[in-house]
């Protein structure tokens, strides 16, 4: 019995996090919950830089989740939230930056280091056959 008693809690324990997170931004609509969702998942956290908006704990992540929370309640769009939020912080914020002249290295560097390491590994492979 005590072991069926474990498994109860241990299931009581992982469903508890999904019902208190709709109790924390309740939505009157189904949609407006994916919309936020949505969001959080794609909006980075500007102190934890590789979390996302839903997974922080940081201070300033809590205030982007009611500030999103608000917008959404609003009723406002999704470029409108993401447009006010990069205003705000900057192509940081999102986990895929707009390719434009100062995220052009971002988007093509790795590109270009392959190019260049593949030219040396290239001009050493051959200055070595001449050498051989």
């Amino acid at each position: 019995m005590l072991k069926y008693q474990r498994r109860l809690i241990i299931l009581l324990m992982l469903w508890l996090p999904l019902g208190y997170s709709n109790t924390l931004y309740p939505f009157s609509q189904p949609k407006q919950t994916a919309q936020f969702n949505h969001l959080l998942a794609d909006l980075r956290c500007p102190v934890c830089q590789n979390q996302d908006l839903a997974d922080s704990n940081a201070d300033l992540a809590k205030d982007l989740r009611r500030e999103v929370y608000q917008l959404v309640s609003e009723g406002k769009s999704d470029d409108d939230i993401i447009r006010y939020l990069t205003a705000r912080y900057g192509d940081f914020i999102l986990f895929k930056p707009p390719v434009k002249s100062v995220t052009l290295l971002l988007w093509f560097g790795p590109l270009l280091f392959l190019g260049v390491g593949l030219l040396v590994f290239y001009f050493t492979c051959v200055r070595r056959e001449k050498h051989a």
